[in-house]
């Protein structure tokens, strides 16, 4: 097993519970491979998690090593699969971006740091039962080509083309996320068109270093 790997998802997972974006068991990360994948473990919390309970898997879904992987495996396989620019996937249950995503709404232009998820929205997929097909289905179509997806009911999905990119894309969903929710309690929510939006993503062209 990749040790570094196994070792930076421990360390990620505890990243993400210090930073209060995940609590408990919940939420999952995955790192692509070569032709496998690398998840976190289903169950464990990230303090006792060890580089050793990281699962490996084909994929098919076969768990090739380590624990029992964690029951969103499907959703991440599939971003892998339809996303060969994608080497690393995060879900979380984070708070603001769940509590939008139970609105069951996208979060609209309302701030141009929109564009760091890779569009002019963070799209909201619909709901489905954990763990399902239908979820991995609805989430990969909400992804699109962009970064960053709400999953309704249930909470927040974020790719990167590294572990450090996914992660950055994550906190800054949860970010906005929080922003919106307060603009949502004025009643008011003033947008950027589509011409301001592209001005940004021009300039956000070279914003992170690959």
């Amino acid at each position: 097993m990749p040790i570094k790997q196994q070792n930076q998802l421990v360390e990620t997972s505890r990243r993400l519970v210090d930073k209060g974006i995940n609590r408990g068991t919940s939420g999952n990360i995955s790192l692509r491979f070569g032709q496998d994948f690398l998840i976190t473990p289903s169950g464990i919390e990230p303090h006792l998690m060890s580089a050793g309970d990281i699962c490996l898997l084909d994929m098919a879904g076969n768990l090739l090593e380590g624990a029992k992987p964690s029951s969103e495996w499907r959703m991440h396989r599939d971003v892998y699969l339809a996303r060969p620019d994608i080497q690393a996937v995060v879900h979380t249950h984070s708070t603001f971006a769940t509590t939008v995503a139970c609105l069951e709404q996208a979060v609209p232009p309302f701030h141009y740091m929109i564009a760091v998820t890779g569009g002019n929205t963070i799209p909201c997929a619909p709901y489905a039962l954990f763990g399902s097909q239908e979820l991995s289905d609805a989430a990969v179509a909400a992804l699109g080509k962009g970064y960053a997806c709400l999953l309704a009911h249930h909470g927040m999905l974020a790719a990167g083309y590294s572990l450090d990119h996914a992660l950055t894309v994550t906190i800054e969903a949860e970010s906005l996320c929080e922003q919106y929710w307060r603009l949502l309690q004025t009643g008011k929510v003033p947008l950027l068109n589509d011409a301001q939006m592209a001005a940004v993503h021009d300039r956000f062209k070279d914003y992170f270093k690959r």
